[in-house]
């Protein structure tokens, strides 16, 4: 008795089940991706700076840093359209109060007023995927301020605690008291003394405020921001300064005869002159956490700004990223993973300054890498923050229909 073969159209409906299947995958695919980034990712966080008008639209870079998986931003204010772009992501933030309004939020009522409107909106949020739901902080750091002790206005500076203490306040009455830090951010300029690292030390015009901000901080469980760039220090004396020791490249590193401690790069030893600084102010602020909230390399610059290439800035971001993904401490505190934010995302055309303030970026506008790295992302060209997910469901959808088409 013979035995029937398969006919060719009897495999359809497994086909087309299969095909359906598929297009289930590649969708909830998409819905992971996004939800991605608060799970896992680099350790690294990055500075979205905006100071330029031709940068792609916030949606499109959500897209861009999820793909990334870069899961810590900060931004130098608290703009909504930025951080409604971000919703489900699970990208968390730290945001910012300019300089200019630092004394408005002396007022509690200012303070109460800014926190309800930038902050709460977007506090404990639903992330769902195609099998969980769960609920994150978008905003986990306030910055009051920036590099505030940099110029000469006394009566901000002045006004930079009492305007913390505001906005903590606000933070405590909405209920998120410990949930959100407040701190500043500070320019390595602020140290009177940073070589070597264990004598390092405030100016003595600022350190009057830093008791007042360390008492803070200890208070608080908040940490003391630092903007740190060798890169300078090898643009003013690049005979002095070995190129190897600000690229984190392989060299003798230098020992600090205090501590025997070596230090193999410059931005360890400027961090740990800041911990010396902090200590010497007193043993109460030992639990102070020192986080690096700017760094970066320029790839270019003026003619007179040695060293600002995209050679030496890939090297440069290259290197600090492994040693912060290898979770690597400083000399002083070597169980510690040092906590960095890169400066900056994009390359920014409208900054003031040396052709090297324009220049610090990791992309350009287009989404193109400035410099290799091993950063790869995808910007997507349309404006719709979904819009990948629906291109991948839609080219799901049209090659089920169009193999159904032709095997039918």
């Amino acid at each position: 008795m013979a035995v029937a073969g398969p006919s060719p159209t009897g495999s359809l409906p497994r086909l087309r089940f299969f095909l359906f299947v598929l297009t289930i995958f590649l969708t909830a695919t998409a819905d992971e991706a996004v939800a991605a980034a608060g799970s896992g990712g680099l350790s690294i966080g990055i500075n979205y700076g905006q100071i330029a008008d031709n940068l792609p639209s916030p949606s499109r870079v959500s897209w861009l840093l999820q793909s990334m998986q870069v899961n810590k931003v900060k931004l130098y204010d608290a703009d909504p359209n930025v951080l409604s772009a971000f919703l489900g992501t699970g990208v968390e933030f730290v945001v910012g109060i300019g300089n200019e309004n630092v004394s408005a939020m002396t007022d509690p009522a200012a303070a109460q007023a800014w926190v309800q409107h930038y902050v709460v909106p977007y506090h404990n949020l639903p992330i769902s995927t195609t099998t969980t739901t769960r609920r994150t902080r978008m905003i986990t750091c306030v910055t009051v301020g920036n590099e505030v002790f940099k110029g000469n206005d006394t009566s901000l500076k002045a006004s930079l605690v009492p305007a913390m203490r505001s906005v903590y306040g606000a933070l405590a009455a909405a209920g998120l008291q410990g949930q959100v830090n407040v701190t500043t951010a500070h320019s390595l300029d602020i140290m009177g003394s940073s070589y070597p690292p264990s004598a390092g030390a405030f100016r003595p015009d600022a350190a009057p405020y830093m008791t007042q901000l360390l008492d803070f901080l200890s208070t608080t469980n908040s940490p003391f921001l630092i903007n740190c760039y060798p890169f300078f220090a090898y643009r003013d004396d690049p005979k002095g300064v070995p190129l190897e020791y600000v690229l984190f490249q392989p060299n003798a590193g230098v020992t600090d005869p205090n501590t025997g401690l070596n230090y193999d790069n410059m931005l360890y030893a400027q961090v740990d002159s800041v911990y010396a600084a902090i200590q010497a102010l007193g043993g109460q602020y030992a639990g102070v956490d020192v986080k690096i909230s700017e760094t970066g390399w320029p790839s270019m610059g003026d003619p007179d700004e040695t060293g600002a290439t995209p050679e030496y800035a890939g090297v440069y971001i290259g290197n600090l990223l492994r040693r912060i993904e290898a979770k690597q401490g400083t000399p002083r505190r070597p169980s510690v993973p040092i906590d960095v934010y890169v400066f900056a995302l994009f390359n920014e055309n409208l900054k003031p300054g040396p052709a090297s303030e324009r220049n610090y970026g990791l992309f350009y506008p287009d989404g193109t890498p400035v410099y290799n790295v091993g950063l790869r992302g995808y910007l997507p060209p349309v404006e719709d923050s979904d819009g990948t997910r629906k291109v991948i469901h839609l080219f799901a959808l049209i090659a089920m229909a169009s193999i159904t088409l032709i095997l039918s």
